[in-house]
């Protein structure tokens, strides 16, 4: 799981996720985290986070068989935070690193409306571009027809209303953990 939190809504799909990931038979779930940015000249980030996961390092991405790629909403697209991370892994694009690997994605944001879909269409690109094969979530998961929360067939998603609320509900943390055992499963069919 590679994500960026803020408030900690994101964090806790990427631990539902990981939860999903871990239900299936030799699997397991790296939680990394990537260090905010600023629009100043100079800022600095301590070099280990003081709370959460280790920040992410390019070797996590030719480790992993699989990705899961999470960020909180901002104006219907990936956080600042993430966007510059992807766009530091150019050798690992012209490597093929991740070509061929799944990947899902997953959001948090203020509003039903706030545009989720739009942000994980946003991460599904540079994932693309790196040759990913984006797991989504299918209408099989009976929660996703029944939702009044977030959750997609675009990947999982938090609604943390305007009180920014991090705990995520029960039916968002159900989808999440099915999107986790989904990529997993993928992943161990694609690397056997």
């Amino acid at each position: 799981m590679l994500y960026y939190s803020h408030h900690g809504g994101t964090r806790q799909l990427a631990q539902a996720i990981a939860r999903g990931v871990e239900q299936v038979e030799g699997m397991a779930a790296r939680l990394r985290t990537v260090p905010r940015v600023s629009a100043v000249c100079e800022a600095t980030e301590p070099e280990v986070p003081v709370g959460g996961a280790p920040y992410v390092e390019l070797n996590d991405l030719s480790e992993c068989v699989g990705l899961a790629l999470g960020s909180p909403v901002r104006f219907g697209n990936m956080a600042a935070p993430m966007k510059y991370f992807w766009d530091s892994t150019a050798a690992d694009w012209l490597a093929g690193t991740l070509a061929g690997k799944p990947a899902a994605l997953f959001t948090s944001g203020a509003s039903m409306h706030g545009g989720q879909e739009s942000t994980l269409l946003s991460m599904m690109l540079p994932l693309m571009h790196h040759g990913m094969l984006i797991v989504g979530l299918p209408f099989t998961e009976s929660e996703l027809t029944a939702t009044r929360e977030g959750g997609g067939p675009y990947g999982a998603s938090h609604v943390s209303g305007s009180e920014g609320r991090a705990e995520s509900g029960e039916t968002e943390r159900k989808l999440a953990i099915a999107l986790g055992r989904r990529l997993a499963e993928t992943a161990k069919k694609l690397s056997a």
